[in-house]
């Protein structure tokens, strides 16, 4: 930022002074011919442009380093803005959906007690107060005085994690009649669980808790060893670590690769990336980029599906190598990467990204001039297609479909008309935002073609955010086999999540019942995905589609 500002204002001095050799005044004239002017004049020029494009990039970088990462459209704006679809002279007039009427109702004010925070089947521990005999001696007459009643206080109480040690005993039987009069004696054994680690103590309640505390709470391995150890249990993060990629790698990793194997057979899926750093990526220096993706079913689907993978580059042959099989809708977020994929993947824009560049352009400018420019008028182009869209994210994907061709393609019509009549400087953030338009038009517009399509790539991006707050903490991965388990650990963890179960009970579920399945069997790992989890991984409480 302070960069920035030094190159405006020095540019600033220097025009100055460009203007100062070139003054004329009373006391000396100075003549030039014609040609040096005209020279002059535009050099000018491309100064002021090239202060203009500095300031609106110091103005836009104030604007995310300090502002309000919100992209609603101010209330002053909102009024100039008012009549902006009902000039029927230059826009097709919109009409609102109709109104549906729903019942008056009144919500109670949360009392904060304990039956509306807690659910149903928390334990309650009574502990019972009371006076002994002697203490409960009439100070009148001397006699024992009986319980009349009670006053009951119920509070709170959370425990941190305890350790403990399980011993597993398993007895062995024999028959004492056959050992005394035949020549064998049968011996019976109690069956043995198989652990989840041979040789080691880890349990899968330890490896559960360890992994909902990196990959949900965000807190990296060396924060917990501190924790462990300031409670007197001294494991160290390296046997943490090897715990964590062990279980991804036997247990975890099939069944990531069985969730793949069912994201492919939808006909809508959303896609993203970020960045890692990976310390020890072979040929690259630590301080390079790698990067995760991450592929998510829609919003259409009752059991949805959430896959992240780690490659070390940004590729085009990374999504079309995953994609392999994979036949339908893909939402993306403009990345020329996609757009290589082969012909049967159609690629949907992302309106979300079409408004920030128009939010972008609206914050590059000073205050007094946003008011009627075309930024805030392309911006609020796409907050009316939200605002529809809004109103219909609880259609049938049918009604959905119709609704939109009646509501929305009308704005889309007049909003590209508007574009193709704008002009500015390529360089300038309104530059950038109608050529990112008008470039994307033919994916942007493909959302009309099915009603389960999104308006935005937001699903995707959401998606991806608990990495990118872990990410925050644990800064960096140490190798790509680190980085491949923390994928595949993400992915069963957020695919849990969103389909309503706790990610701790279900890793328990997991680490117990996948040693002691028969591998034998091809579809061994069907009883171990987020869909077919038991009742009591699920959280106390369901989740409508509608509040997404």
């Amino acid at each position: 930022m302070k960069t920035l500002e030094k190159l405006a204002f020095s540019w600033y001095n220097f025009v100055m002074k460009e203007l100062q050799k070139n003054e004329i005044n009373n006391a000396e004239m100075v003549t030039i011919s014609r040609a040096e002017y005209e020279a002059l004049k535009a050099h000018n020029t491309e100064l002021n442009k090239q202060i203009e494009l500095l300031l609106q990039q110091i103005r836009l970088g104030q604007k995310k380093r300090f502002g309000s990462s919100s992209e609603k459209t101010q209330e002053a704006v909102m009024e100039q803005l008012s009549l902006l679809f009902n000039e029927a002279e230059a826009y097709i007039k919109i009409e609102s959906p109709e109104k549906t009427k729903v019942a008056a109702h009144t919500r109670q004010k949360r009392s904060g007690s304990l039956e509306e925070i807690l659910p149903d089947n928390v334990p309650v521990e009574v502990v019972e107060h009371r006076l002994s005999e002697e203490e409960r001696l009439c100070a009148a007459c001397d006699t024992v005085m009986q319980e009349i009643g009670k006053e009951v206080r119920r509070s709170l109480v959370i425990v941190p994690p305890q350790v403990k040690i399980r011993e597993d005993r398993y007895f062995s039987y024999a028959c004492l009649t056959c050992k005394a009069e035949a020549l064998e004696t049968p011996v019976l054994k109690t069956r043995k669980d198989k652990p989840v680690i041979s040789g080691s103590f880890a349990s899968p309640e330890a490896i559960a808790h360890i992994m909902t505390q990196k990959f949900v709470m965000c807190s990296p391995l060396y924060r917990q060893e501190q924790e462990l150890n300031r409670s007197g249990v001294m494991l160290s993060r390296q046997t943490m670590s090897s715990w964590i990629l062990r279980v991804a790698e036997d247990w975890l990793k099939p069944v990531y690769e069985e969730m793949h194997r069912r994201l492919l057979q939808h006909s809508v899926l959303f896609a993203d990336e970020t960045t890692l750093q990976v310390l020890k990526e072979p040929g690259k220096k630590a301080q390079a980029k790698s990067y995760m993706w991450m592929y998510r079913t829609g919003g259409d689907t009752e059991h949805p599906l959430i896959l992240y993978e780690y490659k070390p580059d940004r590729k085009a042959e990374n999504p079309k190598k995953f994609l392999e099989g994979f036949s339908g809708y893909l939402h993306a977020d403009g990345y020329q990467a996609y757009y290589t994929l082969p012909e049967n993947i159609t690629v949907v824009g992302c309106w979300a990204h079409a408004r920030r560049k128009f939010d972008e352009a609206v914050n590059s400018l000073p205050k007094s001039e946003q008011k009627g420019s075309s930024a805030v008028i392309g911006q609020e182009y796409c907050n009316k297609l939200f605002s529809i869209e809004d109103k219909l994210k609880c259609l049938t994907p049918e009604e959905r479909y119709t609704q939109r061709l009646e509501l929305e393609k009308p704005v889309l019509d007049a909003f590209l008309t508007w574009a193709q009549t704008r002009n500015a400087a390529p360089k300038s953030a309104l530059g950038k935002a109608l050529y990112y338009l008008q470039q994307q038009w033919p994916h942007l517009i493909e959302y009309l073609k099915d009603g389960r399509l999104e308006l935005s790539n937001n699903r995707a991006e959401r998606s991806i955010k608990p990495f990118v707050m872990s990410r925050k903490n644990f800064l960096f991965a140490n190798t790509p086999n680190g980085a491949q388990g923390s994928a595949i650990i993400y992915s069963l963890i957020e695919t849990a999540k969103e389909n309503d179960l706790d990610p701790y009970r279900y890793l328990v579920y997991v680490l117990n019942t996948a040693p002691n399945i028969d591998q034998t069997h091809p579809d061994w790992v069907i009883p171990l995905l987020p869909a077919n989890a038991p009742e009591h991984c699920r959280v106390p409480y369901a989740k409508s589609k509608c509040d997404e």
